[in-house]
């Protein structure tokens, strides 16, 4: 389960956008309410504590998953620029409820990998982290070579997930753990 006291990375600023302070924004979220809302986020740079800020307004960049979104306080170009690299974050208890069979992907870092083997369950790996591009991936670190692989989180290849016993079920096409 989700410890209430944590963060969740709900986005990358990566850089400006114009010359009055807003900021491009990469979204590592299903929910796009998040850079359009108004309301309070956090801000974090590498290794420091994340800091309140007011987001005031944001649009979604016509097909994109980037936003162009502009903070209270935050008003040149300059300003902004200072903000590349930063994270935007919002506290674990503030997540939206989800339906059965959806999880926040925070949820499946840890996790342990099984897959069957000759008709048996075996442990194969963990959940180190989580890609989202276009589709959501997970990095699953092997326990026999530390070698870190990229499985699509679909139910096709991981039909079984269980939060509250912490594993997942992978069932990978041919070829794609030696990838």
């Amino acid at each position: 389960m989700i410890n209430k006291n944590e963060w969740l990375t709900v986005g990358l600023i990566t850089s400006c956008h114009g010359i009055k302070g807003q900021l491009k924004v990469k979204s590592l979220s299903d929910f796009e309410e998040r850079f359009l809302k108004p309301g309070i986020r956090w801000l974090q740079k590498e290794n420091e504590p994340p800091s309140k800020i007011d987001l005031i307004s944001g649009f979604k960049q016509p097909g994109k998953e980037t936003f162009i979104v502009s903070l209270k306080g935050i008003n040149t170009r300059n300003h902004a620029e200072q903000l590349k690299k930063f994270r935007i974050l919002v506290k674990t208890d503030k997540l939206p409820k989800l339906k059965k069979e959806e999880y926040h992907l925070m949820e499946l870092i840890n996790l342990e990998v099984k897959n069957l083997e000759n008709d048996e369950l075996k442990t194969i790996g963990k959940v180190i982290n989580l890609e989202n591009e276009k589709n959501n991936l997970l990095v699953i670190e092997l326990f026999k070579n530390q070698k870190k692989v990229l499985i699509p989180f679909v139910k096709e290849i991981v039909p079984i997930v269980d939060i509250k016993n912490n594993f997942l079920i992978i069932n990978p096409p041919n070829g794609l753990l030696e990838l």
